[in-house]
């Protein structure tokens, strides 16, 4: 992983054999990363996506190995704890096929370069367990005037 600085945003640079969540998670623990939005492409040799089961509050996720095109990576930076949290979701495209998979992503592996974008936004957005909906949900601190 390679990446500058612009003023608030990182222009991040993912060479083969790099993963995606792994070295984001270590950008976020060298800069300091808070809250961002990310967004990227590139092409993935290995990926696993998963889809969220809301009656049964648990994810299916899939493997997929082979030639793909990352037609989407976006999702949200923020924290859960001390450390960063990531959620991010995936679309990437078989080119032999012209089938494309999509989903939260759990783990994916550069093939040939990733391009990803972090733009950060002042502040801190926590994480919190919700029961009810099964997942780590957005947790707001109070504002205080």
């Amino acid at each position: 992983m390679e990446y500058r600085k612009f003023e608030n945003t990182f222009v991040i640079r993912l060479d083969p054999g790099d993963e995606i969540l792994t070295s984001l998670i270590r950008l976020c623990e060298t800069e300091k990363i808070m809250l961002a939005c990310v967004s990227g492409l590139g092409a993935v040799n290995a990926a696993q996506l998963g889809v969220f089961d809301t009656e049964k509050k648990q994810y299916y996720s899939r493997e997929y190995k082979g030639l793909y095109e990352i037609a989407s990576l976006t999702g949200t930076i923020s924290v859960k704890g001390e450390n960063p949290y990531l959620h991010l979701h995936m679309v990437i495209g078989n080119p032999h096929t012209n089938e494309c998979y999509g989903g939260h992503l759990g783990r994916a592996v550069i093939s040939a370069t990733g391009e990803l974008v972090v733009t950060t936004i002042p502040g801190i957005v926590g994480r919190r367990e919700d029961e009810t909906v099964g997942l780590n949900l957005f947790e707001f601190e109070e504002e205080t005037h």
